[in-house]
């Protein structure tokens, strides 16, 4: 693992493999780190294509962390990652990565595309993470229960279904996301005091994919609308019959889409 320093000097890993265009991705909530993307096979056909940068967020993986958490210091650290690249580069993020990447553009010059799957923003009416069930979520903490964390968020955020949780269960990186639950906790919180701006990115120019899936929980669905209406050149694809998830549930085709968006020419 590689590291660069983000703005408040925290450190932060990424695992660099692969040859070609630089492709830096950014892994949803829920505890997960750089392994994320090797559920599926996802990362190595990647690499087939692209010098693929897969990053720990903070207080993951290899990953430092700091005394004082805010949502902000995760966007510098994206930024951070793309910016100590040489060349310009894609950012991929999936879910509460895809909220960090979307921000990080804002704040780097070295991008050349973006692709964001199903950011988690507070649109209209959707009550995105309420104060009851972050306060479950503090009780199990208090009381150890740190698997018990992880399904809450599973269930009521990511609305994943008790099979699919089943599955992860059986991956190999599920202990080290049950382990990171104080993680997921405090990034809730940062989402849950995230206010989406459309007119801050109204002059983001840079070629941007949003990813949904037509299974996807509405407010996701809702999410990924707006941030399409805010962004100037930006456009849908849209995995028919799948979720949150369509990496894992239509890898082929989801490598396809990334691979085809990436290698467009500007």
């Amino acid at each position: 693992m590689k590291t660069v320093k983000s703005a408040d000097g925290t450190r932060i890993a990424f695992e660099r493999t692969g040859s070609g265009p630089p492709l830096v991705l950014v892994p949803g909530g829920g505890g997960n780190d750089h392994t994320r993307w090797e559920l599926g096979g996802v990362r190595p056909a990647l690499a087939e294509h692209f010098t693929v940068y897969a990053m720990d967020g903070r207080g993951l993986g290899q990953s430092g962390d700091a005394a004082e958490y805010t949502l902000e210091r995760e966007f510098e650290d994206v930024a951070a990652v793309v910016d100590g690249i040489d060349d310009p580069g894609t950012l991929l993020g999936h879910s509460f990565g895809a909220l960090l990447s979307l921000e990080a553009g804002l704040r780097t010059d070295n991008l050349r595309r973006l692709i964001l799957y199903e950011p988690p923003i507070a649109v209209g009416d959707y009550d995105l993470i309420s104060e009851g069930m972050l306060a479950e979520m503090k009780a199990l903490l208090d009381d150890g229960e740190r698997e018990q964390v992880l399904v809450l968020f599973l269930k009521e955020v990511a609305k994943i279904s008790l099979d699919e949780i089943d599955r992860l269960r059986s991956a190999p990186n599920w202990q080290d996301r049950v382990e990171a639950s104080p993680i997921v906790y405090r990034g809730l919180r940062g989402v849950g005091g995230y206010r989406f701006d459309a007119t801050r990115f109204a002059h983001m120019t840079t070629p941007t994919l949003l990813l949904t899936g037509s299974e996807s929980p509405p407010y996701l669905r809702a999410a990924t609308e707006a941030v399409h209406k805010a962004l100037p050149n930006s456009r849908i694809v849209i995995f028919e019959g799948h979720g949150h998830v369509a990496m894992l549930t239509a890898t082929d085709r989801f490598i396809d889409e990334v691979v085809a968006f990436a290698r467009e020419a500007n």
